[in-house]
């Protein structure tokens, strides 16, 4: 008898042996719910859409970002934030979200989130209520009393314009300047792509943050208007008037 009950001691033990193996690593399967996603987002004027807008608390996030608009823009979420991108670029941007929340992103370029490059991003909470706005741009025609023929360029400089552009307007040393050969120098000390043009008479390179350019023309008496020709910049007030007398 006492040998039947060692017998039944050694299966039941056996047993318990063979199961073991497979019932730590079931326990340490269920331990991690951290997961990684892609999600789009597409930049335009001016506005973000993203393919998701809410995601569990844990999970890291690649964004795809990619700008479909005609200016540059970028994309700030959570600290982080993707290099400036000119019509047609892409970038990614790697974010884990640790924390339960609601967070904003926008574009940081100055006055596009005014304008609407902004909205919230839900971490482990309800996905946030889409707002659209629209926004409508007015341009405003100035018609001069004077008429302006396209005059030659020129290579001997009588005075001398430095041109500064920044996020949306135009500095200039001087507001007014004598008829004659003008060299206008140009400085790009924004964070965007501007250009420094003279309507009707002559339009400097496009250039970006940091860039100059520079050329001389030979204006007659009369108001000079200027603008940035970058699709919105002039619509955003980057245009002027220069007086020639």
């Amino acid at each position: 008898m006492q040998h039947l009950r060692l017998t039944f001691a050694v299966l039941v033990l056996g047993a318990a042996g063979a199961a073991a193996p497979f019932a730590i690593p079931a326990i340490g399967a269920g331990s991690s719910s951290s997961k990684t996603i892609t999600i789009r987002v597409t930049a335009t004027e001016f506005k973000f859409t993203l393919s998701k807008r809410s995601v569990p608390k844990g999970t890291t996030v690649i964004f795809k970002i990619t700008n479909k608009g005609k200016i540059e823009h970028d994309f700030k979420i959570n600290g982080k934030k993707t290099r400036l991108l000119g019509a047609g670029q892409s970038a990614t941007l790697k974010v884990v979200f640790t924390r339960k929340g609601k967070l904003g992103f926008l574009c940081t370029v100055a006055g596009h989130a005014r304008l609407g490059m902004k909205g919230t991003f839900g971490v482990g909470v309800t996905p946030p209520r889409v707002t659209t706005t629209q926004t409508t741009t007015t341009t405003q025609t100035t018609t001069t009393g004077t008429t302006t023929t396209t005059p030659a360029t020129c290579t001997s400089p009588t005075t001398t314009v430095s041109v500064s552009m920044v996020e949306y307007r135009f500095v200039l040393d001087k507001q007014s300047v004598p008829a004659g050969c003008i060299q206008f120098n140009i400085k790009n000390d924004g964070q965007v792509q501007h250009n420094f043009a003279l309507s009707g008479i002559k339009a400097g390179n496009i250039i970006g943050p940091g860039a100059t350019d520079s050329f001389a023309v030979q204006l007659t008496a009369g108001a000079k208007n200027y603008t940035c020709d970058v699709p919105f910049h002039d619509g955003f007030g980057m245009n002027g008037q220069l007086t020639v007398t």
